[in-house]
């Protein structure tokens, strides 16, 4: 009996802690929280003042959670800082001999250097400096170089049985080309869908079994439509679009096909054949000789703009580029992925930031291990609006309610604020910068780690909503109460 009564006292005991803990959060936030039928215990908040780093209000802010894409901000602020804004990505073709008459009597070597945005026309425009650079007949092989990035096996992301055919589920590669990506036009303007794939490359066989349908809209147009990717043979895989599409419409889907390397292969192959280029009879994997000549290189667009497509456009495979980009550029030990965590961590000490609990995959957000506290990520904001690039990182956040994973969100309230959102199997998060009702900015992260976290995204709207309509005195005033 007395062993009943004790439990149950604790019980009562930590369901009152848990209740005046959930207290702290603001009234509206938890009427949020009770409109939705969702527990306090799956949120981690910290809002923190810019002008001293000081908090004003946390809420678990010291658990360490699955931050989901709001951990970008943890590796492109890094990259900031590691590489500079003005940094670009270089990617060569080189040859073991000199072209003769056009005649390259070796093969070309694609060296590459894990550009993170190697887009089909940046590959066009490439072959066309190599054919300007006197070559017009390639007699050897193309031979790719991907030994910049050292992985581990089994480096991939598991979403839970979904197509990695999507274009965000693609894998990092130092030699990845235009995401690896068919873009799909389907046009149902005529009498019949008319289905075009781009680039048109003899290895995909595009199989159109589309009809024409009764109803529906031009945005909801994939409802009725099956997706079906297979190997035909060890030379060919088929891409099957079957269903119905509604009439009057041209719309477009990027379905990332075949590994990177094969994708590479046979994208250069097709572009320097529609550019009236000879040769390259076949393609392997391997080295480039240290006394290979470079004809053509491309270089990427920088850093900075390379961030706000990352932070914008939550991009997965452009922040795990990024992240082994850091790891290969760096002078630690071990595989890239370990070399690109180690280089981090290192670089944000020397910032002041010692995230002991700090846990790096890819650097994406794109996992089910990577782990920070809210407060940590909250110090990481403040630590990045005081620096040289402030204006570089705050302007790749995405614009409430303008652009960007925010651009829908929020629309009919007038919020001033940067903010990167998350979102993975159990986890919503918003981190970023929000601006007060008297013009002061606050760093502020929400992080709902939990088995319904859709659910959350009206509580983490409201934490943004709740700062943006106070005053400064209002929050600041939460230092004393909190």
């Amino acid at each position: 009996m007395l062993l009943r009564t004790t439990l149950a006292a604790l019980c009562c005991a930590a369901f009152s802690l848990a209740a005046s803990a959930a207290d702290s959060l603001p009234a509206s936030v938890q009427a949020a929280l009770k409109a939705n039928k969702l527990p306090a215990d799956g949120l981690s908040v910290a809002i923190v003042a810019l002008n001293d780093g000081k908090p004003v209000l946390q809420y678990q802010a010291e658990r360490p959670v699955n931050p989901a894409s709001t951990m970008k901000l943890v590796t492109t602020y890094s990259a900031l800082g590691l590489l500079g804004p003005a940094w670009q990505w270089q990617t060569d073709l080189l040859s073991d001999a000199q072209p003769v008459n056009g005649v390259l009597n070796g093969n070309l070597y694609l060296r590459g250097s894990g550009d993170p945005k190697l887009t089909i026309e940046r590959v066009w425009q490439w072959l066309r400096d190599l054919k300007a650079a006197g070559v017009t007949d390639i007699k050897g092989k193309l031979v790719l170089d991907r030994s910049l990035f050292m992985l581990p096996p089994d480096s991939g992301f598991d979403d839970d049985g979904n197509g990695a055919e999507r274009p965000f589920m693609v894998d990092p590669d130092a030699a990845l080309t235009n995401f690896k990506s068919i873009r799909l036009l389907i046009d149902s303007t005529g009498d019949r869908v008319r289905l075009t794939a781009e680039p048109p490359l003899p290895e995909v066989r595009v199989s159109n079994e589309l009809a024409i349908g009764r109803s529906g809209n031009c945005e909801a147009w994939s409802q009725r439509v099956n997706q079906r990717l297979g190997q035909m043979n060890n030379l060919q895989i088929t891409l099957q679009l079957a269903g119905e599409v509604p009439a009057g419409c041209r719309v477009e889907r990027y379905v990332a096909v075949m590994n990177a390397q094969t994708y590479t292969a046979a994208l250069v192959r097709q572009l320097w054949r529609e550019l009236g280029g000879q040769g390259i009879a076949g393609w392997s994997e391997g080295a480039t000789p240290a006394s290979a000549l470079v004809l053509a290189s491309t270089k990427s667009q920088d850093v900075a703009n390379t961030i706000r497509d990352i932070n914008k456009y939550s991009n997965n495979m452009m922040a795990r580029q990024l992240f082994l980009t850091l790891g290969a550029q760096s002078q630690e030990s071990g595989d890239t992925p370990t070399r690109a965590a180690t280089a981090i961590k290192s670089w944000l000490g020397q910032q002041g930031l010692r995230f002991d609990e700090l846990t790096l995959e890819n650097g994406s957000g794109l996992s089910r291990h990577e782990r920070i506290s809210s407060a940590h990520l909250a110090q990481l904001l403040v630590s990045a609006n005081r620096s040289r690039f402030a204006a570089e990182f705050i302007s790749s956040l995405p614009i409430v309610a303008i652009d960007g994973t925010m651009r829908k969100r929020l629309k009919r309230d007038d919020i001033a604020a940067h903010i990167k959102t998350g979102t993975l199997k159990d986890v919503k998060a918003v981190a970023g910068y929000v601006r007060d009702a008297d013009g002061v900015d606050w760093a502020v992260v929400a992080i709902a780690n939990h088995p319904r976290a859709p659910q959350y995204a009206p509580v983490l709207d409201e934490i943004l909503r709740w700062i943006a309509n106070a005053p400064t005195s209002e929050l600041a005033a939460l230092r004393a109460t909190r």
